[in-house]
């Protein structure tokens, strides 16, 4: 693994050549406060040390910000294993109903065309692959 601190970022990566530029893109989890930015620092780098990911980056801002887990869109079984990382470790935030909050999937080029807010579209979201109820698998 090498990790490489550029333009506010701390980069984690391993194997990135399976990784297409066309396809690649991130599910994100947001932190706050210098507890949440140490908790994220820590789940980047764990995620590529053990292969849950090729690639993972954190914001370096230590009281707000988001850190990213990347792969392709078309890889279902990265998917499944990102979604569980996340859920072993509480980094799905739920409602006050307690509730899984719908998470979206984002491609690179939707970051890079500046699709933020109610112009960004997923293609992907965590209702297709878990209950929001239940938190069960839905697609196994």
């Amino acid at each position: 693994m090498k990790t490489i601190e550029k333009g506010g970022w701390v980069f984690h990566l391993g194997d990135i050549s399976q990784l297409d530029e066309s396809k690649v893109g991130k599910w994100m989890y947001f932190y706050h406060g210098e507890e949440g930015w140490e908790f994220a620092k820590k789940m980047c780098r764990e995620a590529v040390e053990q292969k849950v990911v090729a690639e993972a980056k954190c914001s370096i801002i230590p009281f707000q910000g988001v850190s990213c887990y990347y792969l392709n869109i078309d890889d279902e079984e990265g998917h499944k294993k990102v979604i569980q990382y996340f859920l072993d470790h509480d980094m799905i935030q739920k409602t006050k109903t307690g509730r899984l909050y719908n998470i979206s999937f984002k491609l690179d080029w939707q970051t890079a065309a500046g699709e933020y807010g109610s112009d960004f579209e997923s293609e992907l979201k965590l209702e297709q692959f878990l209950d929001l109820n239940t938190g069960e698998w839905i697609r196994a």
